[in-house]
């Protein structure tokens, strides 16, 4: 079986294949004091409450976009399966050209991103990750990651705002009563639901212009179920999008020595 994790600055995203097929997916915060000893016991703990042998845990690839982390997931893997993993980086195949002034600067969770977006949709597509960021990954006809946007994630710009107005309170963001809201927390809902489901429609017809205006969408990440239900511009949902992604990959690389 293959674990695929993906390292983000607020969650890693860790999932178990068994061929193309997710058997398992699990969740963790991302904390970059964690050890190498604490994340083998935490994955270990996951296996066990999951009944996943680890003995059949053979390969492992891995996507970060939190450098000091790396290596400590790297040794993780050595230890639980006694391989090292592929690591996402400059040189690994990813099946898409990366067709931007410098390919080492994209993130490789928009890699693989793109990578699933292309093989799930086909050319031209936008995959939009509402993460710690929500970003815009485009990938051409031909199947070649050309950039995208990057704009402030939801929760970002929730936390940011109560910091800088001291009569506002952090709020569960859901659909509120009415788009005009009659107290603080409908407000402050209305503002983040309705506000990023507008921005999202409006990047993806400003995005359509430049892409095709046949260009597909799908959408990842904690909120995007959330956010497509009013969004006219979301038709596919896929929570799982970064972790199809390096499988992809996994699948165009050497075995890892």
């Amino acid at each position: 079986m293959l674990l695929a994790i993906d390292i983000g600055n607020t969650h890693v995203a860790l999932g178990l294949f068994s061929g193309s097929q997710l058997v398992h997916h699990w969740r963790l915060g991302t904390n970059r004091h964690y050890t190498s000893d604490e994340v083998a016991a935490l994955v270990r703990s996951l296996f066990e409450l999951s009944e996943v042998d680890r003995s059949e845990v053979h390969r492992a690839i891995i996507s970060c976009v939190v450098p000091p982390l790396l290596p400590i997931f790297e040794r993780t893997c050595t230890k639980l399966i006694q391989s090292p993993p592929l690591v996402v980086g400059p040189g690994t195949r990813s099946g898409i050209s990366i067709r931007v002034d410098n390919p080492k600067e994209v993130g490789a969770d928009r890699i693989a991103n793109s990578v699933a977006a292309y093989h799930l949709l086909g050319g031209p597509a936008i995959a939009i990750d509402f993460g710690t960021a929500t970003s815009f990954d485009c990938i051409s006809e031909d199947g070649e990651f050309i950039g995208g946007a990057i704009f402030p994630g939801v929760l970002i710009s929730l936390d940011a705002l109560i910091a800088g107005a001291s009569k506002l309170g952090s709020v569960e963001i859901v659909r509120p009563p009415a788009v005009i809201g009659r107290n603080t927390t409908h407000n402050l809902q209305s503002g983040m639901l309705y506000g990023y489901a507008g921005m999202v429609d409006s990047m993806v017809g400003r995005i359509r212009k430049e892409l095709g205006e046949h260009a597909q969408v799908v959408a990842t990440g904690g909120l995007a179920g959330l956010i497509a239900s009013e969004a006219q511009t979301i038709r596919r949902i896929e929570p799982f999008l970064t972790l199809e992604g390096l499988r992809y990959i996994y699948e165009l690389n050497p075995e890892p020595r």
